[in-house]
């Protein structure tokens, strides 16, 4: 399975992008400049996360986590939580999410 999610040349340099995904949110950014999608779910609670500094940061509890490697920075969250990235593939001038490849 194959899914678009954004033209490259529309993600962020900076900051991220907020995409639909089969009912759910993605944030969209680039790392390294690497792109990547990450779900919109703080994996503590399940609230939301905003991009702040550089950092995906939960404001409901201020759990903070690293973009690049999805790495709990501080907060509530446990020690061992990551982001929830998903797979994703540079296809032409889109970013795919794949899935069963």
């Amino acid at each position: 399975m194959k899914h678009e999610l954004i033209k490259v040349e529309d993600i962020p340099v900076e900051g991220t992008a907020i995409l639909p995904f089969f009912g759910r949110e993605v944030h969209v950014y680039r790392a390294d400049g690497r792109p990547r999608a990450a779900a919109n779910v703080c994996p503590h609670f399940g609230g939301p996360l905003d991009c702040k500094d550089g950092k995906l940061v939960c404001p409901w509890h201020n759990s903070v986590f690293d973009m690049a490697s999805g790495e709990r920075l501080e907060g509530p969250a446990s020690k061992s939580a990551h982001l929830m990235f998903l797979s994703t593939r540079v296809e032409g001038d889109a970013l795919f999410y794949v899935w069963g490849e």
